[in-house]
């Protein structure tokens, strides 16, 4: 009896074989309704059968790439799933649940059968006179997505020969071709095409042909050229006879120009003529060959070679603008009539200038690389030009002075039209047409430098250009010419092709004169504008920005004065537009306008010094004397002396009944003869503000009386003369205060008799109306010497010295 251990031990290696059994197996079967090869676009079933032997084995259906088919259940052990419309290749998979089992799988591939070849053809490539190659080729049709099997098949004419078949290799692409010899016994033949895939095969139709109707020779061989200056001979071999040969030649344009059939050409080796060339041109030729009938041969290699020179056949086309930078001179130019002047070498230019008024005649040699020569000082000159080769010269080009204007052309007119410019005139409504007309452009600003030219026939009311550079701005005329020799033209101007805005602004320059700004730009850079300028647009903001302010100017200034402006700080800037729109701005400038006050200081405060000036000039007694010299005539001859008056003797002798004067002690140079100045106390009203002095009486007695007579009732009166003086002194106590009287005094002149006195009151009234008081503030306190008045009051008499005047200030 078996053990408990033997039992279990039994039971491990039973399941163990059991599961090995189960590995060995696979886990299901996959199999098409269709096979594992169809036909793009059909449909069919695909079923997966696990093997349910093995526990758990029953699993699901995978596709690649993924598609939103769910697998059905066929049956207990059976999954399957519907495809419909087939468009690329799968892969189905059902994997088992367990996963010690392998999952099963299918790919099913998707093409077409092969089709029959299209537009098959054959061409015999003649080699020599024994034998040629025959090369086939067609194209495959639809792609099958398969791996075809392609041969071509061959059969001579002759019934007794057996076909022969040649592997077509497969490149992937759309066409397909095959070689194969022949020799050149064989007069025909038949091909056709075979091919085979996994999804069936196919054979095309026979095509038969006629080897000389399908024959190519080969190229020519183009050998030594040798050319004058209107032709040249080329020669030209062949490997094979042929019954046609074309020659081509062409300058450097790509576009060949073929020359007339040269017949029938039965040598190997011939040497062609080719004329009607242009001298100094550089020519290109090939050649090809063709038999009786087939094909032309393929184009030889191309070979050069120039032509050679001849004199220049035409004058050259001149013509002239008016300086700019020398009064009275014109520049003139030149330029090649047509292209074949301008293939010419052209060693130097030779200009003739005839002056018709001093009758000289000069000559000048230009380098070959110019095309233009500044006459100067001489814009009636005519001037002949000439050009040069190693061949000889060209006709002569001659420009006559214009000394009668013709009517200038009417309705001149620009029409822009994608890159080219059209330029319009109306004809003369008269019986004889013009010479021609001349049509001249530049760039607006470079006429010198870049002007151009087309000149036409008198019939001819517009002209076409194509070489206008785009974001340019060109102006330029219309000439029409007289036969007599007479010019008249009308301009145009703003012309451009292609316009943007512009892409910088005016640097400005400013100048600030009071309330005022002067605005100063020079042109924006040609690469900058965009093509012609419309307006420039100033900017003038403050800053707190409480102010600003456009001001549009015209293309054609360069400055711009802006009035009116308040005191503040301001910036300033400039911007450009075309049609196109406005361009950025400009650099930025800060400037300031002052106070007009302010603007006045400098002027004020030179005359105060000027005044000063003249102040401390007075201190002086030589500059005093000069002044004296040169301004008497403003002095008067006769000074009224007011010591002399009636009311001054009647007074003096009143008070010298009383009271003997006290004359101050004075330090006057005078001489004995003038009698001693007296101070006359005065005292000081402070309504009083005026700086206005009058000099001191010559006496006290003279003071008092003015004294007294201001204390009388004063009462009108007439009197005969009128003398009016301020008086203002400085009392000797500082304490007590200065009184100053405008009177009007009657004099009695030293020079003639008295008169008799007048009434005393109405002197007195008179006196007291006009003399005020006014306060000197020590305008003349602690002087040297105080007011001396010798002898008789006089002006000359007077002498104040300033010294404590400044002090005091």
């Amino acid at each position: 009896m078996a053990t408990k251990s033997q039992t279990w031990s039994t039971f491990i290696f039973i399941t163990v074989l059991a599961v090995q059994v189960c590995i060995g197996e696979k886990s299901c079967t996959i199999w098409s309704s269709a096979g594992d090869v169809v036909q793009r676009g059909s449909s069919f079933e695909v079923y997966c059968t696990f093997n349910c032997k093995c526990k758990g084995c029953m699993g699901s259906m995978e596709i690649h790439p993924p598609t939103l088919q769910l697998p059905q259940l066929f049956n207990s052990t059976t999954l399957y799933v519907n495809v419909v419309n087939i468009t690329k290749n799968r892969t189905f998979s059902c994997p088992c649940s367990s996963r010690a089992l392998e999952r099963c799988g299918v790919d099913i591939y998707a093409g077409y059968p092969p089709v029959p070849p299209k537009n098959i053809s054959c061409i015999y490539k003649v080699l020599d006179g024994e034998n040629g190659d025959v090369f086939c080729s067609w194209n495959r049709g639809r792609d099958t997505y398969f791996w075809t099997h392609l041969r071509l098949w061959v059969k001579s004419g002759s019934h007794t020969d057996e076909p022969r078949s040649f592997r077509v290799p497969s490149k992937g692409s759309d066409s397909y071709s095959v070689s194969f010899n022949v020799s050149n016994s064989v007069k025909e033949i038949s091909v056709w095409v075979k091919a085979h895939n996994k999804l069936g095969s196919m054979e095309s139709t026979t095509f038969n042909y006629t080897l000389s109707d399908i024959a190519l020779p080969p190229p020519p061989v183009l050998g030594q050229t040798k050319c004058s200056s209107r032709g040249c001979t080329i020669r030209v071999q062949q490997s094979v006879r042929t019954q046609h040969l074309e020659l081509q030649y062409r300058l450097d344009r790509p576009t060949w120009k073929p020359y007339p059939d040269l017949g029938v050409q039965m040598g190997l080796v011939q040497v062609q003529s080719i004329s009607s060339l242009e001298p100094y041109r550089k020519y290109h030729f090939r050649a090809r060959a063709k038999f009786s009938t087939g094909y032309w041969s393929q184009w030889s290699t191309h070979i050069s070679c120039w032509t050679q020179e001849e004199a220049p056949a035409k004058e050259l086309d001149v013509w002239f603008a008016a300086s700019t930078s020398e009064l009275n001179s014109i520049r003139v130019y030149w330029k090649e009539r047509n292209d074949s002047m301008a293939r010419v070498k052209i060693l130097n230019y030779t200009l003739r200038i005839f002056n018709p008024d001093t009758k000289s005649v000069s000559f000048r040699n230009i380098s070959a690389h110019e095309r233009s020569y500044l006459v100067s000082s001489c814009i009636n000159c005519e001037v002949t030009v000439w050009a040069r080769n190693s061949k000889g010269w060209s006709p002569p080009a001659k420009l006559s002075p214009c000394h009668i204007t013709a009517k200038p052309p009417e309705g001149v007119h620009a029409m822009t039209s994608s890159n080219t410019v059209s330029i319009y005139w109306r004809k003369p409504e008269t019986a004889f047409l013009p010479a021609g007309y001349v049509v001249e452009w530049h760039p607006e600003g470079h006429k010198l430098d870049e002007l151009q030219w087309v000149r036409v026939g008198g019939s001819e009311n517009h002209v076409i250009i194509t070489d206008m550079k785009p974001f340019e701005c060109y102006e330029g005329a219309v000439y029409v010419l007289g036969n007599d020799s007479s010019v008249g033209g009308a301009q145009f101007v703003g012309v451009n092709t292609v316009e943007s805005g512009p892409t910088g602004g005016p640097s400005a320059q400013e100048k600030v004169q009071g309330n005022e700004v002067t605005v100063t730009w020079m042109e924006l850079p040609r690469s900058q504008r965009g093509g012609c300028i419309s307006n420039y647009t100033i900017y003038v903001e403050n800053y707190d920005s409480q102010f600003r302010h456009r001001y549009p100017v015209s293309p054609q200034k360069r400055m711009h004065v802006i009035h009116n402006l308040r005191p503040a700080t301001y910036m300033l800037w400039m911007t450009a537009w075309t049609a196109k729109g406005e361009g950025p701005a400009g650099q930025s400038i800060k400037f300031f306008i002052q106070e007009e006050s302010q603007a006045y200081l400098p002027w004020v405060c030179t005359v105060v010094f000027l005044l000063m000036f003249l102040l401390c000039l007075g201190r002086i007694s030589a500059v005093r004397q000069r002044f004296a010299v040169f301004f008497h005539c403003l002095v008067l001859e006769v000074v009224p002396d007011p010591a002399n008056s009636k009311w001054a003797r009647e007074c003096v002798k009143e008070k010298q009944g009383r009271t003997d004067p006290q004359p101050e002690s004075s330090s006057s140079t005078e001489t004995d003869e003038e009698d001693e100045p007296i101070i006359v106390d005065v005292e000081e009203l402070p309504e009083q503000r005026s700086l206005t002095s009058i000099p001191a009486v010559a006496a006290t007695d003279v003071t008092s009386c003015l004294l007294q007579i201001s204390m009388r009732p004063q009462t009108p009166t007439v009197h005969q003369t009128s003398y009016i003086k301020s008086l203002s002194h400085d009392s000797d106590n500082s304490d007590q205060t200065q009184t100053s009287l405008d009177t009007t005094f009657d004099y009695i002149s030293s020079h003639e008799p008295d008169n008799g006195m007048e009434d005393d009151e109405d002197q007195e009234e008179e006196f007291v109306g006009v003399l005020g008081f006014i306060p000197s503030h020590n305008v003349f306190m602690n002087m040297p010497g105080k007011l001396e008045f010798p002898g008789k009051l006089t002006l000359d008499a007077v002498k104040i010295d300033c010294s404590d005047f400044f002090q005091e200030s």
